[in-house]
């Protein structure tokens, strides 16, 4: 490794463990300028200050200099989610008493980045959106930043409220009803990016409907989430998008530009198939492999240039350039086991990319990720669930697989 290589190293880690240039000078009895010619490539530490450097980022020494620092960046959509468990959903013009409320993080960013800590720690993860200047933007800033993923490609927005979910869940039925103020997210663009500084391996971005910035027309490229995508495609950065469930007839309008400059796409079988116009179910109910695998192909045709992942609770399916199309049904729960799907679809999209960053061929990459789904359903939440690599392994032998 070069200077300019453990430079990069060294500041992605002082980011990661939100500390300054001047407080890790502290921590090693030194001058922020010695740090500071170390990120810029100035040379290398002392030999004898490398163990306390390994102490303080919690790595080995052997990590620093062997460290891939080009990780995954999750760009687009930050939110809270408010939830309001309440006694009774009212008739119109009446009341219901609000008996708890608690937050929670939500959005593709926190999700997908918060879930990919857990899953790897010493993977690393960039942040990129935007939030209000206020308790909620604090709020999940502190949150990503506590599993040291770096937060300073999230712009602060004092004109903007942080976007957020506000939730009503009946207590006795656990019935839900949303109110979605979109907030920073609507205006978050391109140039709240800094595109030439972009330092990783992956750029996911979503959800692709719920961006109002990204899902605005471009007359070069259809809509300026493709514009994005393809000037971070020219750097060398692998893309991805992720889509969000709604009603209506935007999803051939806003997603297929995208498709042309995207590596990778995921999403679930309903977003997916919205776009073809088939079913993906049959008139019974079940799942419609046919549809799904013709919608995936495609997506292929239409520009996709890796793979194609979709995902539903029976199963996932990925389709490659290769011309594989696989199918990895879905883990066998046992009854009681699901406290909530929240979040699951990021789950899946987290683990999918972890699967894709480290090599793995597409079986694995499904497994792991129906997994890792899994686990996300063990909880209420939208992370709580998530749990190791080797944990997430485990899983897949823990239980059997359903029959689709």
């Amino acid at each position: 490794m070069n200077t300019v290589s453990f430079g990069s190293t060294i500041a992605k880690l002082r980011k990661k463990n939100n500390l300054t240039q001047l407080q890790l000078a502290e921590r090693l009895n030194i001058s922020d300028k010695a740090v500071s010619k170390w990120e810029n490539g100035g040379g290398y530490p002392e030999i004898s200050l490398l163990p306390l450097l390994s102490e303080v980022f919690g790595v080995s020494i052997d990590y620093l200099f062997k460290c891939d620092t080009r990780g995954i960046a999750i760009a687009g959509n930050i939110l809270v989610d408010i939830v309001n468990i309440i006694d009774k959903y009212p008739e119109k013009n009446m009341l219901a008493n609000i008996q708890k409320t608690e937050y929670a993080v939500g959005g593709c960013v926190p999700n997908t980045t918060i879930d990919l800590a857990r899953i790897d720690p010493d993977i690393f993860l960039t942040a990129l959106g935007k939030v209000g200047n206020d308790e909620n933007g604090r709020y999940v800033l502190s949150q990503m930043k506590k599993y040291g993923i770096d937060v300073s490609g999230v712009k602060v927005d004092e004109n903007v409220s942080t976007a957020a979910d506000n939730v009503m869940t009946e207590k006795s039925s656990g019935e839900r009803t949303f109110f979605y103020s979109g907030g920073a997210n609507r205006c978050f663009g391109i140039d709240d990016i800094n595109i030439d500084e972009l330092d990783c391996r992956i750029f996911h971005a979503g959800y692709i409907l719920l961006l109002d910035a990204l899902d605005a027309n471009d007359d070069e490229y259809g809509t300026k989430m493709a514009r994005l995508l393809h000037m971070v495609s020219q750097r060398g950065i692998k893309t991805s998008i992720d889509v969000v469930s709604e009603e209506g007839d935007r999803f051939r309008e806003k997603i297929i530009p995208s498709l042309r400059y995207c590596d990778y796409a995921i999403m679930n079988e309903i977003e997916s198939c919205r776009v073809t116009g088939l079913s993906p179910r049959n008139n019974d109910g079940t799942v419609n492999i046919e549809n799904i695998k013709k919608t995936m192909l495609y997506f292929l045709e239409l520009g996709v240039r890796e793979k194609v992942i979709v995902h539903c609770c029976e199963a996932g399916f990925l389709a490659d350039k290769n011309g594989e199309f696989i199918a990895v049904p879905s883990l066998d729960l046992p009854d009681g086991y699901i406290k909530g799907s929240v979040g699951a679809g990021d789950a899946y999209a987290a683990a999918s990319l972890y699967g894709i960053y480290k090599g793995w061929d597409n079986k694995r990459i499904l497994e792991f990720a129906s997994a890792a789904a899994a686990c996300n359903l063990a909880e209420a939440d939208s992370i709580s669930g998530m749990r190791s690599s080797k944990e997430i392994d485990k899983m897949c032998n823990t239980y059997k697989r359903r029959n689709i």
